[in-house]
C-alpha cells in the first residue's frame, strides 16, 4: 500500500523537475537542430553546386565520363527542393530559438526626439546619437516642411502648423521617408533627390548601402562630406531605416509638447522626448552672429544706440521663451501620457560635463551607449580652440559656453532679462544685475540643476 502511494509522489515530482527544466530542454533541442540542419544543408548545397556543373566540368574534375541529364531533370530539381526547405525550417527554427533564449534579443525599437530651438546646441548633442551605429538619425528634416507649408504667425494657423510637423514626424519615425517628397523642392524623381537639407549631418545617409555611386552632371547640393555619393534615393534610405535598431530625430521646429500626446501614445512608437535649452541670452548672442541679417535691428541698437528696438521684436522674443516654458512646465509636470518620456536638458550641463549627460540621456532613453559615441564626445569637447565656423560640432565645450557674457552689452542682456525671466527662472537661469555681475568669471549665471528634471 505504501509503494502505491509513494510511486505517483516521485512521478510528480519528475514532472515537476521536467516542467522548471523544459524551456532549456527545448532550446538545447532547437540549437542541436539548428548545428545538424546547417551541416545537412551545407552538404547539400555542395551537391547542387556540383551537379549544375557542366558535363564537361565534371568529367575533367572526376576524369570519367558522366551523363548529366537525369541530374539536370530529375535529382538536381529535387536537391533544390529540399534545399529550400531546409533553408526555411532553419529560419524558423532559428527565430523560435532566440524567442526561447532571450539572448540575443536586440530588445525594443526606441524612438527618440530631440526637441529644442535655433542656437541651443541641438545639433552638437543631436551628434550624441549620430555616432551611435545602431540608430537611424536625421538631422532638421521638417526643415522641407517650414519652407513648403507657410502659415501666417499666430492663431490658428501656428496650430496648423504644429499638428502638419506632428503627422511628418510619425511618418518618419515609422521610417516613411517618402513623406519628404511631398516638400521637397524640386521633387524628387523617381524617389532619387539631391536636395535633402543636411544629409551629410546623418551618418545612415552616408554609408553603405544609401550611398550610391555619384552621377555625373548631378549637383549635389547637400552633400556626404566623408565620401562621394549620389543623390540620396529615399527607397534605400527608408530600407537602412527599418534595418537600423532605433531611430532618432532632432528638430528646431517643434515647441508645443502638448502636440505631440498621440506620438507618444501611439502603440507603435516607444517615444521618449529630449527637451533642450540655454540661456536665452546665449541664445541671442548666437543668433546675432549665425542670423546676422534678421538681427541687424538688435545689433545697431546695442552697440550704437540706433534704430530704436521695435516692440514687436521684443514680443517675439517673449513669445519664444514663453513657448519653451510652458512646453517645459508641462514635461514637467509628468502627465499620465508623458510619464517616464520626458527629460529636460540645459546645455551649459552638457558643456561642462558632456559624457555624463550623454549617459543620463541614453539611461532615459533606454540606449546603450557605445565606445564610439564616447570616443567621439572626448574627441569634440577638447578642441584647443573654438570650432571651425558657427556650425561647428567641435568645441572646448567646458571653456566656450558661457563665453557670450563677455562681449553682449548689458543693456541687451538686460532686455532679455525683462522678457524672459518666468523661463529663467523656471531653468535655473541667474540674472545678471549689473555690467560686472554680467562679465564676473567667478559669479556663476547657472543654478544646480534639479533632480527632476532627468524623470
Amino acid at each position: 500500500m505504501e509503494i502505491r502511494h509513494a510511486l505517483p509522489q516521485d512521478i510528480r515530482e519528475l514532472l515537476h523537475c521536467l516542467k522548471m527544466r523544459s524551456k532549456y530542454a527545448v532550446l538545447l533541442v532547437f540549437v542541436i537542430s539548428l548545428v545538424i540542419i546547417e551541416k545537412e544543408n551545407n552538404f547539400i548545397s555542395r551537391v547542387s553546386d556540383k551537379l549544375k556543373q557542366s558535363p564537361q566540368t565534371l568529367a575533367e574534375t572526376n576524369s570519367t565520363e558522366v551523363s548529366p541529364a537525369p541530374a539536370e531533370n530529375g535529382s538536381l530539381a529535387s536537391l533544390q527542393e529540399l534545399d529550400a526547405a531546409f533553408s526555411q525550417l532553419r529560419s524558423h527554427l532559428y527565430n523560435i530559438t532566440l524567442q526561447l533564449a532571450g539572448d540575443g534579443d536586440p530588445g525594443p525599437r526606441r524612438h527618440v526626439l530631440l526637441m529644442a530651438t535655433t542656437r541651443t546646441g541641438s545639433s552638437f548633442v543631436g551628434e550624441f546619437f549620430n555616432q551611435q551605429g545602431s540608430i537611424f538619425y536625421l538631422f532638421e528634416p521638417l526643415w522641407h516642411v517650414e519652407k513648403t507649408v507657410t502659415f501666417l504667425p499666430g492663431g490658428a494657423s501656428a496650430v496648423g502648423s504644429a499638428l502638419v510637423y506632428r503627422d511628418v514626424l510619425k511618418q518618419l519615425l515609422l521610417c516613411d521617408l517618402y513623406i519628404l517628397e511631398n516638400f521637397i523642392s524640386p521633387a524628387p524623381e523617381g524617389h532619387l533627390t539631391p536636395f535633402l537639407f543636411r544629409r551629410g549631418s546623418s551618418h545612415s545617409l552616408c554609408e553603405e548601402p544609401v550611398c550610391t555611386p555619384s552621377t555625373k552632371k548631378v549637383f549635389e547640393k547637400y552633400y556626404c562630406k566623408n565620401r562621394r555619393c549620389g543623390p540620396l534615393n529615399i527607397t534605400l534610405a527608408a530600407e537602412a531605416c527599418r534595418r537600423k535598431q532605433h531611430v532618432a530625430l532632432k528638430t528646431v521646429r517643434i515647441r508645443q509638447l502638448e502636440f505631440l500626446q498621440p506620438l507618444v501614445e501611439d502603440p507603435r512608437l516607444d517615444l521618449r522626448i529630449i527637451q533642450l535649452v540655454r540661456d536665452p541670452r546665449a541664445v541671442l548672442a548666437s543668433r546675432m552672429v549665425a542670423f546676422s541679417g534678421k538681427y541687424e535691428t538688435w545689433k545697431k541698437w546695442a552697440s550704437e544706440g540706433e534704430a530704436p528696438l521695435r516692440e514687436e521684436e521684443v514680443q517675439r522674443l517673449r513669445g519664444n521663451c514663453e513657448s519653451i516654458r510652458v512646453s517645459a512646465e508641462l514635461g514637467l509636470r509628468q502627465p499620465g501620457w508623458l510619464r517616464g518620456r520626458y527629460m529636460l536638458v540645459r546645455y551649459e550641463d552638457v558643456a561642462r560635463a558632456p559624457l555624463q549627460k550623454a549617459r543620463e540621456m541614453y539611461r532615459f532613453a533606454g540606449l546603450p551607449l557605445t565606445p564610439q559615441v564616447e570616443d567621439w564626445i572626448g574627441k569634440n569637447t577638447q578642441a584647443p580652440h573654438d570650432g571651425n565656423g558657427v556650425y561647428s560640432t567641435c568645441k572646448n565645450s567646458s571653456e566656450q559656453f558661457d563665453k557670450w557674457r563677455f562681449s553682449m552689452p548689458f543693456k541687451l542682456a538686460q532686455v532679455v532679462q525683462d522678457a524672459c525671466a518666468p523661463a529663467m527662472q523656471l531653468f535655473g537661469y541667474k540674472l545678471a544685475s549689473s555690467p560686472a555681475a554680467l562679465a564676473n568669471r567667478s559669479f556663476s549665471l547657472l543654478e544646480e540643476a534639479q533632480p527632476a528634471w532627468v524623470t
